[in-house]
């Protein structure tokens, strides 16, 4: 990377988010420019293996060129449907994350003395199993949880849950998907009776109206970005989102709305197309159910009111309403800035709405499109045993539990009559000791949690906390009584489904370091331990349990009997559920409700809706500045736990913490470019970089997601309906202070070496 280069991301970082777009687009389309990747010049055909990326839910697929049995570099598959031969930085530099030193390599258990040692795997499993048990007789079986993640395969997630739940009687278990998808999750089952989202990534090329709420592609998902960039129908793009973000930055329409205002200003758009006329009624008739309602109900959403309640000029209403009416095939997609809300559920479902009543959903270019995060959120919202019950049936009914007893052939009555607590009422559990132990896999709670500044001491009042991971080094990892060392993405096979529901294939290219075992290892070795291992004799490999998931879907909205095996989903370029039996091409792109047929039992789509309420935290005199938080660029993930290890990707990162604010505020609090600001809220404080731009409007401060003071500052607000945190919205304060000292986890991340 050279020092040009370097000065040229900084500056972009300061100057106009379009430029930061044309950067991303160019690091998409001539990586070997930039240092990313660089293919090998003799590799063989032969040599190669392609399998999906572990980052985000893109699900692009990758080649790993192998050069005597090593995995010595790759590129993006230039066949395969997603991506076609495209791949974002964190893509190129998936394998060089894998060598970090900090890698977990051999189990660690914590003595009496306060010290971890390591141990063998029988060992640690055994201390595992006794102390579980422990805990259990003593406190009752709900007194143990487990937080499991989007971040591992289908099969695991599904070995996870099943040996957790059934097994040990772990009735509480949540994920990491809770932070990003469960909003979606409840809005498409309430709304379509299925947890369904129903497009294609060719409905990005095909659309004529693309409307982003609360999204960011082009730097969240710079790969779906390339899709839109490919669309050839001359598509107004429309981004509706409180910062001038980088795809708002390249669109026809950036509508700038208060946040948090979302709700009004849809309401608003259902309330002029229903006075014009711009509703499809022959498809709300034949194919929804609760219209009348939902017009009755959005009424008072005029134009002047809704101006009022979003801070947006009524001529910037018509505007958008105007161009979502003429044109004929209308995409609607959202993310974080839409799920993470308090009141994000009826949020994605006024979005859902705009779709049913205007027709604009099942046909090409169309949809309800909720995007989403993690590679394998899909899987984990089906098969983990979390949120619902295998393959996305509900605990509470009687009927699935006794269907899926059946199938995998293990009494009813290990399975609970409800889904337990989620993820903050686990927390919660912690804090007035209802539950003493907890098993963490594949996540860092202690860096990626809301309002994190005191999680550190509610994860230390636990009477065991086991920590299964990839690295030793995490924030969460290092509170671990026992930590568990996982194989990492490539390390290990089996599937994960993306965000259009293509399952993609993961396969093994080197061995995992020192005793590191795969995830789905792991829990059968704590099966055995436990002494409920012959309840999951049947599991032995991944590719047993892609079979029992078939068997799980037969007759669902995700049924996969169609899909022979794995080798079947590498041969197809991944495929698309629901693929059943019979399906003339199952490797076809396609989309759901093409015929005008819902998963409710009459076949309806529905209306949901419901008054919007305040912020839970406004700003005051005291606080008087609102926090808004996102992804900060294309080459960072999560909690930088991976990304952190490339020098590659620290160099395409900010060097250093920014804060966005608008120039006034700045010049109102005596704060220049570059000078180093604290940023505070009731519950903590953190220091950035001052970046004065107009793309923050306003009253407001932009933080990226991924630095460690963030979730000391965010407000623990969440969802009524989806339980999902609250990340976009808290009262925070700004003033100029001294640069702050860097703790080791800054020091590596920031050095001057890179």
């Amino acid at each position: 990377m050279s020092v040009s280069l370097h000065l040229l991301l900084d500056r972009a970082r300061s100057l106009l988010h379009a430029r930061d777009g044309r950067l991303t687009r160019s690091l998409l389309r001539e990586p070997g420019r930039f240092g990313l990747g660089q293919v090998p010049a003799r590799v063989s055909p032969d040599a190669t293996s392609s399998l999906v990326c572990g980052y985000c839910s893109t699900g692009c697929s990758l080649d790993v060129h192998l050069r005597g049995g090593l995995a010595v570099n790759l590129s993006p598959s230039a066949s395969y449907p997603v991506n076609r031969g495209m791949a974002c930085p964190k893509g190129w530099e998936a394998l060089a994350v894998l060598d970090a030193p900090d890698r977990a390599t051999i189990p660690l258990l914590r003595g009496s003395d306060g010290r971890r040692c390591p141990v063998d795997w029988p060992t640690a499993v055994g201390e595992m199993a006794r102390r579980v048990k422990a805990i259990q007789r003593a406190h009752g079986p709900e007194s143990v949880a487990f937080l499991g993640t989007g971040q591992i395969t289908t099969e695991e997630l599904a070995l996870l849950g099943s040996v957790a739940k059934f097994g040990m009687g772990m009735v509480h278990g949540d994920g990491n998907t809770r932070q990003c998808m469960a909003t979606a999750a409840v809005a498409y089952k309430q709304c379509f009776g299925f947890d369904a989202p129903p497009y294609s990534y060719r409905d990005l090329e095909e659309s004529d109206c693309l409307v982003f709420v609360g999204s960011n592609p082009c730097i969240a998902h710079p790969i779906l970005w390339e899709r839109v960039m490919r669309n050839r129908r001359d598509p107004d793009l429309i981004v509706i989102d409180p910062r001038r973000t980088e795809t708002a930055a390249q669109s026809n329409l950036h509508v700038p709305i208060r946040p948090k205002a979302d709700l009004d200003l849809l309401y608003g758009l259902a309330h002029l197309f229903i006075q014009e006329g711009s509703i499809d009624r022959t498809f709300i008739d034949a194919h929804t159910a609760g219209f009348d309602a939902f017009a009755a109900f959005v009424e008072r959403f005029t134009p002047p009111y809704v101006a009022g309640r979003t801070g947006l000029d009524i001529r910037k209403i018509l505007d958008l309403a105007d161009r979502i009416r003429r044109r004929d095939r209308v995409s609607f997609w959202w993310t974080m800035g839409v799920n993470q809300s308090h009141q994000g559920v009826r949020t994605a479902q006024a979005i859902i709405a705009l779709a049913l009543m205007t027709g604009n959903i099942g046909r090409p270019g169309t949809g309800a499109n909720s995007i989403t995060g993690q590679c394998n959120a899909m899987g984990s919202r089906l098969f983990s045993n979390t949120s619902s019950l295998l393959g996305g049936r509900d605990f509470s009914n009687r009927d699935h539990r006794a269907e899926v007893a059946r199938i995998l052939d293990i009494p009813e009555d290990r399975i609970p009559a409800h889904a337990g607590r989620t993820y903050d009422q686990i927390l919660d559990g912690i804090r007035n000791g209802s539950i003493r132990g907890l098993w963490v896999v594949a996540t860092n709670p202690a860096h990626s949690w809301i309002d994190r500044g005191g999680l550190a001491d509610v994860l230390g009042r636990l009477d065991l906390l086991v920590v299964q991971d990839i690295y030793h080094s995490t924030e969460t990892a290092g509170l671990a009584d026992i930590l568990l060392p996982a194989a990492a993405w490539g390390e290990k096979e089996g599937t994960f489904i993306n965000s259009e529901r293509r399952i993609g294939l993961l396969r093994k290219v080197r061995r995992a370091p020192g005793q590191a075992l795969a995830d789905f290892q792991i829990f059968r070795l704590v099966a055995e331990a436990y002494g409920c291992g012959p309840m999951f004799a049947g599991w032995r490999t991944p590719s047993d349990v892609f079979q029992l998931l078939k068997r799980l879907s037969a007759g669902r909205p995700c049924d996969i009997t169609g899909i022979a095996d794995e080798r079947m989903v590498g041969e197809a370029g991944g495929i698309q559920w629901p693929c059943p039996t019979g399906l003339d091409d199952p490797g076809a792109e396609r989309r759901l409700f093409a015929d005008g047929c819902f998963y409710h039992d009459d076949g309806h789509a529905r209306f949901v809706f419901g008054e919007p309420t305040a912020m839970p935290e406004e700003p005051d005199e005291s606080y008087p500045l609102l926090l808004i938080t996102g992804r900060g660029c294309a080459s960072q993930w999560h909690t930088l736990t991976r990304t952190g290890k490339s020098s590659i990707l620290r160099k395409l990162a900010p060097r250093e913490p920014h804060a966005e604010l608008h120039p006034d505020d700045a010049t109102d609090r005596g704060i220049a470019p570059g000078d180093w600001v604290e940023i505070a809220s009731r519950r903590g404080s953190t220091r950035a970089r001052a970046l004065l731009t107009q793309g923050v409007g306003r009253g407001r401060v932009f933080l990226p997601m991924h630095d460690a003071g963030t979730n000391l500052l965010t407000f623990p607000a969440f969802d009524p309906h989806s339980r999902q945190p609250a990340y976009k919205a808290a009262a925070v304060r700004i003033r100029p202070a001294a640069p702050p000292r860097p703790n080791g986890r800054l020091r590596r991340l920031f050095s001057t070496s890179r």
